[in-house]
């Protein structure tokens, strides 16, 4: 029996030399970048002895706002990534006419737009918004901690992990060539045999389940966690949107790990729920990933309007405008998002009848939009307006969201859809919503916290440079593509025989250049801070005037966020304090409890990625083991108990009476 077992096939799978790409020399030159890129970053840790602080006090770290810095990072490591795709598109599309084929090859042309979409969506927009809603959420609210804070870490390791797998199948084996939705027959077994969909596929399951993971814990934490006197409808706005947000994240992401486990067991197992025969139904497919996509939109934008009501609020010293209306609007655009999934494809044949509903719905869900815009204007006016930078940011959002809102209406009309879907105008129209709304939300609510998590401003001048070039670049690099949708242009197509189109294309690489010197700027504005942190140190634990309880900590806070559970009688809980004469206790300080730093989150995230990767190559053998092993750690963590330890009182009396000090001398 034994001599009829291939040794290799068990313990390799599909995995051989064949999958490195050695013929690539476009993969093999950025191989060897990222290599001594990640060798200088290695040996600069190293030199400098930061292995073990980063491990004790950050990688193994439950402090929700140490977990929400490192989703923030995340989530710039793989926008630097992600945009490399977006300037190789551009490149291309610019020089591929006539008898110019270009620099990329069709085959990995259609590699750089799927990993594109996919990193943006998953890797950038998700952890930048998750990171924000970890970290300002449970200072917003009185809590000490999210309702899980275990749960918190093993949730931003499971998404870290999911993007290694992306990141690795750039040099081991290669990515999904589907688009960034993997609609099938394309990518069933027949057509995409090799292992380019279920590195999609294992990727997105693995980061999936830490982001529904993150959302039950935040509910929980807003649902249970709210400081005394804190009704509903004394939440902040932002509070407000990241409760809507992960409501969807619970009812969306199932579908997703469920359309992903058919379209697997489709490619694994032979099974026939998305192929044309055996009574599968690929249109099966794309209902059920619509589901899940169309609420994802307004996963990453919901918290962002959060992030512009603080923002607005604070920059124009008003109470934010409309505050019922604007919780009205949330929940209302939370309910319409799974009324609208079918408009992203009238062309399928669905029927008059369901077309109309569709495009009703997706008129009715740009009112309470509407509305939050109209708030946002009547906020600023008559104002004291403070042009920071997160508040160029918000005034950038307001002229380019609408414009994208605009569009959006248009395609949301079934016979323009007809002409205009699967072309550039769609492609403009989203990266319109997309850019203008999470992108420019995200450098807001950078700029506007970055002084609550590390004590320092950020450097105006390059911020604003950062934003001048953000915003300039995107009208060049997407109106383009407007007018070239409007000519018919069809998305996804890497040469082109017209050549009259190619002015249109070069200047959106222009435009994306310029985008590029802004993500330069927004780096050069992180070093320059950091180099000039004394400098930009802010005092008072409030730099910026801010309404909501988070200011009332020092900058950055405590691990215990409060001594004292605060008490509150008024929506803008900390302008309140200040006005009515903010008093703080000088004694009664009890040793606090709070939860020990644990390995277990990454080592479990770990194992599930080996099990993905050998997934991916039909590595039984080593999928058997690492999954044995992942359950052997679930268990083990189960089981210790021994994880908690106490603040001294006198160290909590020593750290309270600088807080008070500072904020006092604020108020």
């Amino acid at each position: 029996m034994l001599e009829h077992i291939d040794l290799t096939k068990l313990i390799f799978g599909r995995l051989t030399w064949d999958a490195i790409p050695f013929h690539e020399p476009i993969l093999l030159a950025t191989f060897a970048a990222v290599a001594l890129g990640g060798l200088a970053v290695v040996g600069a840790i190293t030199y400098f002895r930061l292995w073990g602080i980063l491990w004790r006090d950050w990688f193994t770290s439950i402090d929700h706002k140490k977990i929400g810095i490192m989703y923030v990072v995340l989530g710039l490591v793989m926008m630097l990534r992600g945009f490399a795709d977006a300037l190789m598109m551009r490149a291309q599309q610019a020089v591929a006419f006539g008898g110019s084929a270009g620099f990329l090859p069709p085959h990995h042309y259609d590699q750089v737009f799927t990993a594109h979409g996919v990193i943006m969506i998953f890797f950038v927009a998700m952890p930048f918004v998750t990171g924000l809603m970890n970290f300002v959420v449970p200072l917003q609210i009185g809590a000490r901690d999210v309702a899980f804070p275990f749960l918190n870490n093993f949730s931003f390791w499971m998404t870290t992990f999911g993007g290694i797998l992306v990141m690795i199948s750039l040099f081991v084996g290669e990515f999904a060539r589907t688009g960034w939705l993997a609609y099938p027959p394309l990518s069933g077994i027949l057509a995409s045999p090799d292992v380019g969909v279920d590195y999609y596929i294992w990727s997105l399951q693995i980061a999936g389940v830490g982001t529904l993971l993150s959302g039950i814990n935040l509910i929980a934490t807003i649902v249970k966690m709210r400081a005394p006197g804190m009704s509903m409808m004394k939440m902040p706005v932002f509070t407000w949107t990241a409760l809507c947000t992960n409501v969807l994240i619970v009812a969306a992401f199932p579908v997703l790990t469920a359309v992903l486990a058919m379209l697997s067991l489709d490619r694994l197992a032979g099974t026939n729920f998305f192929t044309n025969d055996m009574g599968g139904n690929p249109m099966m497919y794309v209902n059920l990933i619509w589901i899940w996509g169309h609420p994802e939109v307004y996963i990453l934008v919901l918290p962002i309007f959060g992030v512009f009501s603080e923002v607005v609020s604070t920059f124009c010293g008003k109470r934010l405008f409309g505050y019922t209306s604007m919780v009205y609007a949330s929940v209302v655009i939370t309910i319409l998002s799974y009324l609208v999934w079918l408009h992203h494809f009238f062309t399928m044949g669905s029927g008059a009848s369901v077309n109309s509903f569709f495009g009703i719905t997706t008129m009715i869900i740009s009112i309470p939009t509407g509305a939050k815009m109209f708030n946002w204007l009547f906020t600023m006016y008559r104002g004291r307006i403070r042009f920071e930078p997160p508040m160029l940011w918000t005034i950038g959002f307001m002229v380019t969201f609408v414009i994208g809102g605009m569009t959006g209406v248009l395609l949301a009309v079934p016979p323009a859809d007809f002409v205009l879907h699967n072309s550039l105008f769609l492609i403009a129209h989203f990266h319109n919503v997309i850019i203008g709304g999470v992108v420019f939300g995200m450098f807001a609510g950078i700029n506007y916290w970055f002084p609550k998590a590390f004590g320092y401003k950020l450097d105006t001048f390059w911020g604003k440079c950062s934003f001048w070039f953000w915003f300039v670049g995107f009208y060049l690099a997407f109106m383009p593509l407007y007018v070239l949708g409007l000519m018919g242009v069809t998305r996804r197509l890497s040469h082109f025989d017209d050549p009259s189109l190619q002015i249109w294309f070069q200047i959106a690489a222009v435009g994306a250049l310029l985008i590029a010197c802004g993500i330069g700027c927004f780096l050069i504005q992180l070093a320059v801070s950091f180099q000039r942190r004394e400098a930009l140190r802010d005092t008072t634990g409030d730099p910026w005037g801010g309404r909501t309880l988070e200011w009332s900590t020092s900058s950055p806070p405590p691990a215990y966020n409060f001594a004292f559970t605060p008490k509150v009688y008024d929506i803008d809980a900390w302008a309140d304090m200040k006005h009515n004469g903010y008093a703080r206790p000088t004694e009664g300080f009890n040793a606090i409890h709070m939860p020990k730093n644990t390995a277990a989150g990454f080592i479990i995230a770990a194992f599930s990625a080996v099990v993905g990767f050998a997934l991916i190559w039909q590595m039984w053998l080593l999928a058997g083991l690492s999954f044995a092993a992942m359950l052997a750690a679930v268990i083990i963590h189960t089981f210790n108990y021994n994880r908690d330890y106490h603040i001294p009182a006198d160290e909590v009396v020593r750290t309270e009476g600088e807080r008070t000090r500072l904020l006092e001398s604020h108020v």
